[in-house]
């Protein structure tokens, strides 16, 4: 049996292999945090990894190379 792949649907493309894209969290920083480096710092590597509902930016990296948020489980990446 084929392993399961996951199939993002890019508004411009349509249904694609999820190899095509990069993708991301968006955080949210904390206010604590008012320098300008710092804040990149912890955007770009302190993830909450949290079970369940995240909001995401995906990149069409291999297709309309286009940017677009989507809100994905991660407990079963579904796309909501």
């Amino acid at each position: 049996m084929a392993p399961h792949r996951l199939r993002i649907h890019c508004p411009h493309c349509g249904v694609r292999a999820v190899e095509e894209f990069a993708y991301g969290e968006i955080p949210a920083t904390p206010d604590a945090l008012t320098d300008a480096d710092a804040r990149d710092v912890d955007r770009g590597f302190m993830h909450s990894n949290h079970e369940g509902p995240v909001t995401e930016r995906w990149f069409h990296a291999f297709g309309c190379r286009r940017w677009f948020t989507v809100r994905r489980d991660t407990r079963t990446n579904e796309m909501l």
